[in-house]
């Protein structure tokens, strides 16, 4: 295989990547970024983003990582497309490799792929992508204020989005495949309390209607049982809940991580139990998942890089 020696690569190109290419740049240690399948991540399948700093009018989602990609290359980040395959952390310099066919080392690098919503299948969900689909209540609840919506899940995820939108929205119903919530106590006492939530147990998603977007839902209650039930629900937006899968598959050997795959850091810091290795945004991030955060996350994992490098007389 091809081999190129690299100061700082960075793997991922959500907020996260960019910042930290923004950051390593400036600093002068040349980064080099493989954007991955999706350049730009999550956000540039929403349409508005309208929490980001610094947008008072609001920035589509594209628009906002297409700036901070421009941003990253004014200051020198050798922007890539490309995706790690493997990956080789057990002693520096790092190795990672791209599209099985070029392997990159590296005295630092910094993991920023992201966590990817898990989503039930359906191909309306694809369908309505934009439309009234989404798997982000913080991001998308502001555009569904006074409107019905309905949350798919049965876990804390769920139970906080759908009590989330209840503060916007005019109606949440949350679906739930079982007869049950299996969200702490705390946090069903609040789902069943809220006069704007209805519990629809024992219910599967099966398929999305509308014209120009989310407008319904079809229902089938008591799935397989021959009492069965199926009906259409009236809904505006349709936000899923079950859970995000960190792509952190090929990194496991060498970190810790959590039940889920999430790369467990040093405290506050995007440092990893193997030093010169940082991760930053979503994949260190099961709790808040937001740009803001991520993009903070990147300042902070190209500064210890930065560190590292100047430590080991690397620059």
């Amino acid at each position: 295989m091809e081999t190129e020696k690299v100061k700082c690569l960075i793997i991922g190109s959500g907020p996260a990547g960019y910042t930290a290419a923004i950051y390593a740049g400036r600093a002068n240690l040349s980064p080099v970024l493989y954007e991955g399948l999706q350049p730009g991540g999550q956000l540039t399948t929403t349409t508005d983003v309208e929490n980001f700093p610094g947008y008072p009018e609001g920035v589509s989602g594209q628009q906002l990582m297409d700036d901070l990609r421009k941003q990253a290359e004014r200051f020198g980040a050798d922007l890539r497309f490309g995706i790690a395959t493997a990956s080789d952390l057990s002693a520096a310099p790092y190795k990672v490799t791209i599209d099985e066919e070029k392997v990159i080392e590296t005295d630092t690098l910094i993991i920023a792929t992201g966590a990817t919503a898990k989503y039930l299948g359906l191909d309306d969900e694809k369908k309505y992508a934009g439309m009234g689909v989404s798997a982000c209540a913080t991001c998308d609840g502001f555009f569904y204020r006074k409107k019905v919506v309905a949350v798919v899940g049965g876990g804390d995820t769920a139970c906080e989005e759908a009590v989330y939108l209840a503060g916007l929205a005019k109606k949440v119903y949350l679906i739930v495949r079982k007869p049950f919530l299996r969200a702490s106590k705390i946090m069903q006492e609040r789902v069943m309390k809220h006069e704007n939530i209805d519990v629809l147990f024992e219910h599967n998603a099966v398929g999305l209607f509308g014209e120009n977007g989310v407008e319904g839902v079809h229902l089938v209650k008591r799935m397989g049982e021959s009492d069965e039930e199926r009906y259409d629900l009236a809904i505006d937006g349709f936000f899923l809940a079950i859970g995000h899968q960190p792509n952190s598959d090929i990194f496991k050997p060498y970190l810790d991580t959590d039940e889920t795959g999430y790369i467990i850091t040093e405290g506050d810091s995007p440092r990893t139990k193997v030093p010169g290795v940082f991760a930053a945004g979503d994949i260190a991030d099961p709790h808040y998942r937001q740009a803001i955060t991520a993009a903070g996350s990147g300042c902070k994992a190209a500064l210890e890089a930065e560190r590292y490098l100047s430590s080991k007389c690397l620059i």
